[in-house]
């Protein structure tokens, strides 16, 4: 960013201005009396914790991972995620 779009602004001189926000647009978008309600029933719900992982060594392929690495941050994540998939499915075709 730009240092000549970089304003600054004392609190006292923020209290003084005059506010822009549409305060009876907020409470009209605010407003949820049409919209339905739902009951949700907490009493079958499960506390789902995440498995421990284990570190180990794995060998990929180049191009798989940087594939994965491409796609940022967390790609370690995704990794897993694909070989979980590809477990449950193979699982689930047993």
């Amino acid at each position: 960013m730009s240092e000549k779009h970089i304003t600054r602004t004392s609190l006292s001189e923020m209290r003084r201005t005059k506010s822009r926000t549409d305060w009876e647009r907020l409470r009209r978008e605010g407003d949820y009396g049409g919209a339905p309600e739902f009951e949700v029933d907490w009493t079958k719900a499960k506390l789902v914790e995440p498995l421990p992982k284990k570190l180990i060594s794995l060998r990929i392929d180049k191009d798989v991972l940087e594939f994965f690495r491409a796609q940022g941050k967390g790609y370690q994540t995704r990794i897993n995620a694909v070989l979980r998939a590809y477990k449950e499915a193979q699982e689930r075709s047993d």
